[in-house]
């Protein structure tokens, strides 16, 4: 089994020892090999801390992966929306690299999942800041986002409510979610896998 995580920083698992898509990785069995106890499938990242969807598009073009994946993740808009970027120019974005992670699950929607933008507004980080208008415009980014995910028959799943529910569950800069946040939201992702 292949598996391409696309994103950001919480693809990346910034600050904490891994990520979401590091447990994916780990809890999702290759068939072939189960019965032999590997169960690690081949597994290829594309992301960075700090990259919008115009930075992911850019790294895709530049270096694209080869061959196809039986799983693609995306996880990406969180410094759209933090450096107030047109979500008008994030939805044209997101829609592309929606299409370009179906290509890659070789045109199967049906094994790509997209993961919603979490609210950094309510962890530490945000404190004096305008928790409220975070929130919202993380909502609409996430609209947006779900959208155009279920308009092409991609998986969504909604790791924002969780991180509303743990604000506090974070690395030591405040802001990134702890291996615990990311244990839980790769559960939420597996769980989409089931037949």
């Amino acid at each position: 089994m292949r598996y391409l995580a696309l994103g950001d920083s919480y693809s990346v698992g910034e600050g904490a020892p891994e990520s979401f898509a590091d447990f994916v990785q780990r809890q999702t069995p290759d068939a072939e090999h189960q019965a032999s106890g590997v169960r690690r499938p081949a597994f290829d990242r594309i992301a960075t801390t700090g990259w919008t969807t115009a930075q992911l598009l850019a790294a895709i073009r530049a270096e694209p992966p080869t061959g196809t994946y039986d799983l693609v993740s995306l996880c990406i808009g969180v410094n759209n929306q933090y450096r107030g970027l047109p979500l008008d120019e994030y939805q044209r974005e997101f829609a592309e690299l929606v299409e370009i992670a179906i290509r890659y699950a070789d045109g199967n929607p049906q094994h790509v999942v997209v993961l919603s933008i979490p609210d950094w507004g309510v962890t530490p980080f945000a404190e004096g800041r305008d928790r409220a208008e975070i929130g919202e415009a993380i909502d609409a980014f996430n609209r947006v986002a779900e959208a155009e995910t279920r308009r092409r028959g991609a998986a969504w799943v909604n790791v924002t409510d969780d991180s509303r529910q743990h604000p506090n569950d974070v690395v030591a800069d405040g802001l990134h979610p702890s291996a615990r946040a990311h244990a839980r939201w790769a559960r939420l992702v597996t769980d989409q896998l089931q037949p």
